[in-house]
């Protein structure tokens, strides 16, 4: 699929999404039942909590679910299940002035994965969470792929393996990722879950505002303050130009990790890539720069929506009816 055709939304989830959601947890879960998301649930959690119910769409499909409660975690333990925290999956355990957002899905389609939507999903958690006022999110991350050490292993070695990058588990590297420490290892969180042996580890993400109050509780809420990331550009010889899109994307990477909104790029920040040309007149070297602002533009609003950020590009040549102009992308988190 083409970047520059993909128009991405986060938003809350409407019961009207349930056929796109159906299809989309058909397809990543296609080895098991998705029967356990059947309409009348989605229904409850959309009534009860429904700034809770995330998803992401791209061009209006939804392409990505995210559901959540809140529950008063002083009732339950550290050993709970799935279903007792839950309500034996009746959601009845929610309690809107409950302490705790608890995460009980996740899911994006594989044909969207690599575009970072789950990333989205987490993010829009913690606003929420913080937007609630509420201790902490938790969920239970399974432990993906212990079978294939459980008898090696205990638990306990696995997820040290884990953290050190010594075993490549793909739901607990994601979390962890995501700033989510493990709070105890569960024993029959999911029975029948022969992947992770029953095992999942809770994860914690502590809302380090849990005494402040926001007025407007939203994830999608208007900010006061915008965060500015500006690039500051050393000129260096680069080998070609898949050296400079790494480059660019070591900035993206690095200024998405602060949470900023913007990532503005300086003026003629592609002038390495006339090194090719030195054999040419300044005036036929920087035409010739001038073929890349295409590919480039392509590359940042591949990176905008990869990384969940406004990119501003900074300045490139570009040629018109013979003309040398410069010119400046702004490349929308939406893929606009």
């Amino acid at each position: 699929m083409e970047t520059q055709d993909l128009k991405i939304e986060l938003r809350n989830l409407h019961l009207n999404d349930y056929d796109a959601l159906l299809e989309t947890a058909n397809a990543c879960y296609a080895e098991i039942s998705v029967e356990s998301w059947e309409k009348g649930k989605i229904k409850t959690l959309i009534k009860n909590f429904p700034e809770g119910q995330l998803c992401v769409t791209v061009n209006d499909k939804v392409v990505a679910v995210a559901l959540s409660i809140v529950v008063d975690y002083d009732k339950f333990d550290n050993r709970h299940t799935y279903r007792s925290i839950t309500g034996n999956e009746t959601f009845s355990t929610h309690e809107a002035m409950g302490n705790t957002l608890y995460g009980i899905e996740v899911f994006v389609h594989p044909e969207y994965r690599g575009m970072r939507l789950a990333r989205r999903l987490y993010d829009a958690r913690k606003v929420l969470c913080e937007n609630l006022n509420l201790r902490a999110i938790l969920l239970g991350g399974r432990m993906s792929n212990y079978a294939a050490y459980a008898n090696t292993l205990s638990p306990k070695e696995y997820l040290e393996k884990v953290k050190d990058n010594e075993i490549h588990d793909k739901v607990l590297h994601f979390q962890m990722s995501n700033d989510f420490h493990v709070r105890k290892v569960m024993r029959g969180y999911l029975p029948g879950d022969t992947d992770s042996k029953d095992y999942a580890a809770l994860m914690e993400w502590n809302n380090i505002y849990y005494e402040e109050k926001e007025e407007e509780p939203h994830f999608n809420q208007q900010k006061s303050v915008v965060r500015i990331g500006l690039v500051q550009w050393q000129m260096r010889e680069l080998t070609g130009f898949d050296s400079l899109v790494n480059y660019i994307d070591y900035f993206v990477d690095a200024v998405s990790a602060y949470q900023s909104d913007f990532v503005l790029f300086p003026e003629l920040f592609n002038a390495p890539l006339m090194q090719a040309y030195n054999n040419l007149g300044e005036s036929q070297a920087i035409r010739q720069l001038a073929t890349y602002t295409e590919q480039l533009r392509e590359v940042f609003v591949e990176k905008a929506v990869s990384y969940n950020i406004n990119i501003v590009t900074g300045s490139m040549p570009i040629i018109r009816e013979e003309n040398l102009y410069n010119i400046s992308y702004l490349c929308r988190r939406d893929g606009s």
